[in-house]
């Protein structure tokens, strides 16, 4: 391996421990935790069989880890600016899972508030 590929990996091993990527990983594993119940809650319906498949256990697993990442987060930075920004952060994955993977498309008036409570809860983190 060269001296610039170890740089490379170095700064991306630093990037991946800061808090902000800590959030953004967390919240993607909860997101994505979240875009697999949907579609399988929306096929099974909210009945006992639909906790004993192979989703559910993937979903419960997926939930674990968010969890402890959450936890992690939680013990390093400070509280009111780590929920601002797994707010903004869920809001932004949320409303991308929604166009891009499930054809959901808002109105412009919608995207203008999703947009909106974007900027508060950056203004909550950064300010």
């Amino acid at each position: 391996m060269g001296h610039t590929s170890k740089i490379l990996n170095m700064n991306i091993c630093h990037l991946l421990k800061t808090p902000l990527a800590l959030v953004v990983l967390t919240q993607i594993t909860f997101t994505a935790g979240d875009f697999l119940a949907r579609a399988n809650m929306k096929h099974f319906g909210f009945c006992k069989a639909a906790f004993f498949t192979w989703w559910f256990l993937i979903y419960f697993i997926l939930r674990q880890i968010g969890m402890m990442g959450q936890l992690y987060v939680f013990s390093s930075v400070e509280l009111g600016k780590t929920m601002a920004l797994f707010g903004a952060i869920s809001i932004v994955l949320s409303n991308l899972l929604g166009i891009f993977l499930l054809s959901e498309l808002l109105s412009v008036g919608v995207y203008i508030g999703i947009t909106l409570a974007i900027l508060a809860f950056l203004a909550l983190a950064f300010l």
